[in-house]
């Protein structure tokens, strides 16, 4: 690794060697001979400087004075490096989130003789769109009772009025997460000299402090990983998705340690990767995705060994976490499982977009919402193994190793267009994999734009036709171009990896700075490899 210290940078990949060639100048002193002067060698003329090289960043630039000047030295900042930069700017965009949802934990004399409660009349949570999940899981899960998650169960009737016992529907790490955050909520509450508000209220902010946080390890863990793209990093922190989607469920948590662990890969610590990568898994279930990319370009270089370090710390982190609430818990923890086998085809999966058209009613036919969608299961899960084989066939017979960022976007991009649920925060999953995987800015810009706008017909389609809403079509037809979107940016990966010379990431001769033990690392395909999954050749 390469020591950051003397050029202020932050990416992980060091810089090209023709950085380090300077022109000495010579000086004629006051006494006899002339004597060379060294030229000071630290400016990180190695690093990508998007106000040169790119239209859009070169077009914003003149509000603050213009493109970079040709004979600036760069990275000599003591304090406004772009890392600093980088999270103040998360900082901003993740206050706005702040209070795009503010409106949702308002509150008001509601009541019996006037008693202060949250404020949702009007429906208010869907016309000022500022709906969380996290204000309706506080008393849902029954947090607001103080009850520990996957112990306490609690009957409720689902839409058929069939009565089902319930517990805590999300994996432990998140699960523990919510609790913690309630425990805090409880002090602050109790404490008479902190100022007061809502239960729910307080509860929501001590969980947004935590998810922000959470953004801000994505961000800079990202930034690391960007190499000398280090400004690439800057579309996370700033994306339009992050104002919309950062407060709206708990799957910050996930990116961080997702995050984490692939920069845990690339500074060659295997197990620490799968240590974090483990962790994330027993979060939401996406980061445990990534180990399928970097097991198949492991098997390409010959470096399984340190792929089977990565899944043991994986197995290890998530057995760790799960284990003892599955041993006292059984049904508490099970709950998750239970409940995505069981749940139907959410409005923003593909299968609700083509019944939402043309009016067809599902693999499994009508369902009662009792009734498990037992053939929607088997293609969905069908439909992502073929996903998975097809990352593995680009990753072993591209002309030129893939780079990890190419295959984990693909991967997980594939496993939300073919998965029954898309929850509209899940594509926070895609924004530092699609970031680092495409170097194409305004590309990813205008798709974080298209993904955000959705939230806004969605919020009018739950309100309902009768409340002045939206008929589903219309909401449908905005997922509809979110996926072309997403097919769109699979597509361009994909072009990149048969055409390693239009990938801007390599340009300068780098392999991948996400790579680890795999950056540099020659082909060396096992020979039990068919001739069809070995490389092909360059075009």
């Amino acid at each position: 690794m390469r020591d950051e210290s003397a050029t202020n940078g932050s990416a992980v990949a060091g810089p090209p060697a023709k950085a380090a060639v300077v022109e000495p100048r010579f000086v004629a002193p006051t006494g006899s001979e002339p004597r060379e002067v060294v030229v000071d060698q630290r400016s990180a003329d190695w690093r990508d400087l998007p106000s040169r090289t790119d239209r859009l960043t070169n077009a914003l630039s003149s509000v603050i004075g213009g493109p970079i000047g040709d004979h600036a030295v760069v990275g000599r900042s003591r304090f406004f490096t772009p890392v600093r930069v980088m999270l103040a700017f998360a900082v901003v965009f993740m206050a706005l989130g702040w209070f795009g949802k503010a409106a949702c934990i308002q509150q008001a004399p509601i009541g019996p003789d006037g008693a202060v409660g949250l404020d949702w009349a009007g429906s208010r949570q869907y016309v000022a769109m500022c709906y969380s999940d996290t204000v309706p899981l506080y008393g849902a899960e029954r947090l607001n009772q103080g009850a520990f998650p996957y112990k306490k169960s609690w009957v409720e009737s689902n839409a058929d009025g069939v009565p089902q016992t319930r517990y805590m529907e999300y994996p432990v790490l998140s699960g523990l997460y919510q609790y913690v955050a309630m425990r805090i909520q409880k002090a602050w509450s109790a404490a008479p000299w902190l100022p007061g508000g809502l239960q729910v209220a307080v509860y929501f902010n001590v969980v947004a402090l935590g998810l922000a946080m959470a953004w801000l390890v994505t961000v800079w863990a990202s930034s690391m990983l960007a190499g000398r793209r280090v400004w690439d990093a800057a579309l996370i922190a700033c994306s339009p998705l992050v104002i919309v989607h950062i407060f709206t469920n708990f799957d910050a948590l996930a990116t961080g340690f997702a995050a984490a662990g692939l920069l845990a890969w690339a500074r060659r610590r295997p197990l620490l990767a799968g240590v974090l990568l483990g962790l994330g898994g027993a979060t939401k279930f996406y980061p445990l995705l990534l180990l399928g990319p970097l097991l198949v370009l492991c098997v390409r270089a010959d470096r399984v060994k340190t792929w089977l370090s990565t899944f043991i710390g994986a197995v290890v982190a998530w057995v760790a976490v799960n284990a003892p609430i599955a041993l006292l818990y059984p049904a508490g923890w099970s709950e998750f499982f239970r409940l995505n086998t069981d749940r139907h085809a959410d409005p923003d999966s593909i299968y609700n977009v083509i019944s939402s058209f043309t009016g067809w009613p599902g693999f499994d036919g009508n369902l009662a919402a009792s009734d498990k969608p037992v053939i929607l299961n088997a293609v969905s899960l069908a439909l992502f193994v073929a996903v998975c084989l097809g990352v593995a066939y680009l990753a072993l017979t591209a002309p030129q190793r893939p780079r990890v960022m190419q295959l984990c976007f693909l991967l997980v991009a594939g496993f939300l267009l073919t998965n029954k649920v898309w929850s509209p925060q899940y594509s926070l999953w895609l924004v530092p994999l699609a970031v680092l995987a495409i170097p194409q800015r305004r590309i990813l810009l205008a798709w974080m734009t298209i993904d955000a706008l959705v939230w806004v017909p969605r919020m009018y389609y739950y309100l309902g036709v009768s409340n002045k809403g939206l008929p589903e079509q219309w909401f449908t037809a905005t997922v509809l171009v979110r996926d072309l979107a997403v097919v769109a940016l699979c597509a361009l990966v994909i072009r990149q990896i048969y055409r390693p010379d239009t990938d801007l990431v390599r340009e300068d001769g780098t392999d991948d700075p996400v790579g680890g033990v795999l950056d540099g690392a020659p082909d060396a395909p096992p020979r039990w490899l068919p001739e069809r999954l070995r490389p092909a050749p360059v075009l």
